[in-house]
């Protein structure tokens, strides 16, 4: 009888140093421009006629050393990034599962980044296997990003003159809540609102480590959520998924219309799971992470991360155009 080996691809180390520079090039720029409105009293995202554009890169190479100015927002949120992957790809290689170290992806987009991935191209042989992988990535992110947080936020500054109705304005998760509420009071938050202060860039790289760490943690589909309800009961897995469909639906209409968006691809692509050996189960130690992984999309998750989004407002403005 003949045995045949399939060896995995060999790692395109290339590839991934190129796709990580250039995250950390267009981070450096929108992290510049976040810290040059931040050094002036300005939202980070503002959109004043006189403000810079949410993309600078003209104004950022017209003195390289502008983006300097960069570095605090994109190394917190590059490390966050790389600790989420990072967990998930250290996770497959103590089980013996054969995936990509992670794509960084580079975008013009507000925070520079549409994020990170890495590729599993083996089977994962055990419900315990993927449970573990499943959740060492939020856990991870998580971690990092509650750390900068609590750092970040009390270097904060008092919003002096309200901001231009024009400016993006942020929704903030039960966690920065928390955080908030446990800082010691001072004149910089005595009115306890978070929308009383301009946050520094850090706390917004913090911000999109909570809002990845939520999206990740959507209990369906391919999901890292959906992998932790597999992993826990295979048979509610696809129940699960369509009650999460069901229930992003009127979060679009009444939140933000991203979720729609969602909605979708866990229809497109989330109903089927890759099939994972069904014994042995997952130990009682696991369910009690199980709850803390629901605890942290508790904490991270924003029905509405940015003000003035959902479909009825969006359908709103537009017969008013009309």
């Amino acid at each position: 009888m003949e045995v045949y080996v399939v060896r995995p691809p060999k790692p395109r180390y290339a590839l991934h140093a190129m796709l990580f520079l250039a995250t950390i090039f267009t981070t450096l720029v929108v992290g510049a421009r976040m810290e040059f409105n931040f050094l002036h009293n300005l939202p980070v995202f503002s959109l004043n006629d006189d403000a810079l554009p949410l993309f600078p890169v003209r104004w950022a190479l017209a003195q390289p050393s502008r983006l300097l100015l960069g570095i605090p927002f994109a190394s917190t949120l590059m490390l966050i990034l790389l600790a989420h992957e990072m967990g998930h790809y250290l996770c497959c290689r103590y089980y013996g599962v054969y995936a990509t170290l992670p794509f960084f992806i580079p975008a013009p987009t507000l925070i520079g980044t549409l994020g990170a991935f890495i590729r599993i191209r083996s089977p994962i042989r055990s419900r315990t296997a993927l449970f573990d992988i499943g959740i060492a990535g939020p856990i991870a992110g998580f971690v990092v990003a509650l750390a900068v947080l609590a750092f970040a936020m009390p270097h904060s500054k008092v919003i002096t003159i309200p901001s231009a109705s024009s400016d993006i304005q942020l929704g903030y998760p039960l966690v920065f809540r928390v955080i908030w509420a446990i800082i010691p009071t001072t004149t910089l938050h005595s009115s306890r609102a978070l929308h009383s202060v301009y946050f520094p860039p850090t706390v917004i790289a913090a911000w999109v480590g909570m809002f990845a760490t939520a999206l990740n943690l959507l209990p369906g589909g391919q999901l890292d959520g959906g992998h932790i309800v597999f992993a826990l009961a295979p048979r509610a897995h696809r129940i699960v998924s369509r009650l999460t469909i069901l229930a992003l639906i009127p979060m679009a209409i009444y939140f933000w219309l991203g979720w729609m968006v969602w909605a979708v691809l866990l229809r497109i692509s989330g109903m089927r799971h890759p099939m994972v050996a069904d014994w042995p189960g997952i130990s009682g130690a696991r369910r009690w992470l199980a709850v803390f992984a629901l605890l942290m999309l508790v904490l991270t998750l924003t029905p509405a991360p940015f003000a003035h989004s959902s479909l009825m407002h969006v359908l709103r403005e537009w017969r008013s155009g009309q």
